[in-house]
């Protein structure tokens, strides 16, 4: 068993990672050892990488597979923050800095910063610089005096370099680019060039960067309820003015607490149509706020939209239509509350499809899904001297048709008696037929199962009042028994 990490006061009395522990506990007989967990500990960065976010929406945990040393045991990861943009929110830099340390060394940890020109540079000075101050620099020369190891170079080719005398970053530059390759390959020269920005050093962000945000920061930590709201309706108020100016409206937001402990709470709300009304949103938060426990206290709310879409103006008309979107936007707050309640795929809604088939003219879908441009006719456009079908569509359509049995005077007349689900009912009005066809594309295909034959719909009416939506399908042919079926139900 060996060390993995150590504490300052063990490591004044020379006990370092990579050391087995019997001769630590040599070294220093009082020494409290705890077992490694690495699991937790990337679940830790994790967790401090979305804290984070309070500083930049582009944060991400150190991959320890690529970014650290691959030695046996070696400093720990760290979280990549790019600021670009973000120091004057804070005053500056140095600010940012100062101000991100003193919150983790309140939360219980240790840790060093440096902010760099390039993510290479950061990643040697925060862990090879001289001083444990947080470090600002902008200039090449800032790493030269710094060690190989803040090269991010492998175990063995650090050991070749001290080897060749070779111990600072400034002595590695001046070797010629050939004998660098030709000795180490390219993985060296590759250090190198992203230390310096002539390569590009790629960071990919814990959570996606969204385009829009809002944040708020507390001179003191809250936690009650009430605060809470307050903050979140200043956050709302904010971000949709922003909104606003862009023409856009929110499908998605979620909102972040970000305690003093260094965690992080989430509250996420979807809308089935784009919005920026910031007291329809706020009434959406409004039951996702009982579930969160400020903790010890939040120190900042973030509000992003995760999904946006174009929301234009629209002019309100005095007069509420029926066929306008005027009407049924009013049922919008009732489709989210429910939505955001019981589940975005519980409350669904029906999506027109580009189909005469009434079975398949439309299809089920979770209310919080975009809609789709390219499917919004339940039925082709008319063509010209083309007649509009002349029976009503039922309220309720069955899921697939179900077959009756049918007395009629004539094979292609409409029934006067037929039987559905044991039940016999007797005709006394019918209207049609109303004739729709086949798919001519599946027609040609004689081997394709989807091809069907014409229908010839009846609406029925029997004794009782009870109104029907059957079809005769395939058309009259001698000596042929027609198939009957029940396809609606009148209101």
């Amino acid at each position: 068993m060996r060390i993995v990490a150590a504490c300052p006061c063990a490591r004044s009395h020379g006990v370092v990672a990579g050391l087995p522990l019997a001769d630590a506990r040599a070294l220093l007989p009082g020494l409290i050892s705890h077992d490694a967990d690495p699991a937790g500990d990337v679940a830790m960065l994790h967790q401090l990488a979305r804290w984070c976010v309070r500083y930049t929406p582009w944060t991400t945990p150190e991959d320890t597979t690529t970014d650290r040393i691959t030695a046996p045991f070696c400093a720990g990861a760290g979280v990549w923050l790019d600021i670009t943009g973000c120091g004057h929110l804070m005053g500056g830099e140095e600010n940012l800095l100062h101000d991100l340390l003193s919150r983790l060394s309140g939360a219980g940890y240790t840790a060093r910063a440096a902010v760099a020109h390039t993510p290479g540079a950061a990643w040697a000075l925060a862990r090879y610089a001289a001083n444990d101050m947080p470090l600002v620099a902008h200039t090449q020369q800032s790493c030269d005096t710094l060690p190989v190891a803040g090269l991010r170079l492998p175990a063995a080719m650090l050991d070749d370099l001290h080897r060749l005398g070779l111990r600072t970053i400034a002595q590695v530059m001046a070797v010629p680019r050939v004998s660098l390759v030709t000795r180490f390959g390219t993985q060296l020269t590759k250090r190198l060039d992203q230390l310096n920005g002539l390569l590009s050093d790629p960071l990919s962000p814990l959570l996606p960067t969204p385009p829009c945000r809002a944040r708020l920061a507390f001179a003191e930590s809250i936690g009650t309820r009430d605060d809470m709201d307050a903050g979140l309706k200043h956050l709302l108020n904010d971000l949709c003015a922003v909104m606003e100016q862009a023409s856009e409206g929110a499908r998605r937001l979620s909102l972040l607490f970000c305690r003093v402990d260094g965690t992080v709470a989430e509250a996420g709300i979807g809308t089935s149509r784009a919005s920026r009304d910031p007291v329809h949103l706020a009434r959406l938060f409004r039951e996702k706020l009982d579930d969160i426990d400020p903790g010890f206290g939040i120190e900042a709310m973030i509000l992003h939209a995760s999904e946006i879409a174009s929301l234009s103006a629209r002019q309100i008309e005095t007069v509420v239509n029926a066929n306008t979107d005027t009407d049924r936007s009013g049922l919008t707050p009732l489709v989210d509350r429910l939505a955001n309640r019981l589940g975005p795929v519980n409350v669904a809604r029906l999506e027109a499809r580009a189909s005469h088939i009434p079975e398949q003219a439309s299809h089920h879908i979770p209310v919080m899904t975009q809609r789709e441009k390219s499917e919004t006719l339940s039925q082709p456009p008319a063509l010209d001297g083309e007649h509009r079908p002349r029976t009503e569509r039922p309220v309720h359509l069955l899921p697939q048709p179900e077959p009756i049995d049918v007395m009629a005077p004539l094979p292609d007349h409409p029934p006067v008696l037929f039987r559905w689900r044991q039940t016999h009912h007797r005709i006394a009005r019918a209207d049609g037929p109303e004739r729709i066809g086949p798919e001519w594309w599946r027609q040609i295909m004689r081997h394709d199962p989807r091809a069907r034959e014409p229908r010839d719909y009846y609406a029925l009416e029997d004794e009782n009042g009870g109104r029907f939506w059957v079809f005769r399908e395939g058309p009259y042919r001698p000596n042929h028994t027609p198939r009957w079926y029940m396809h609606g139900l009148f209101a």
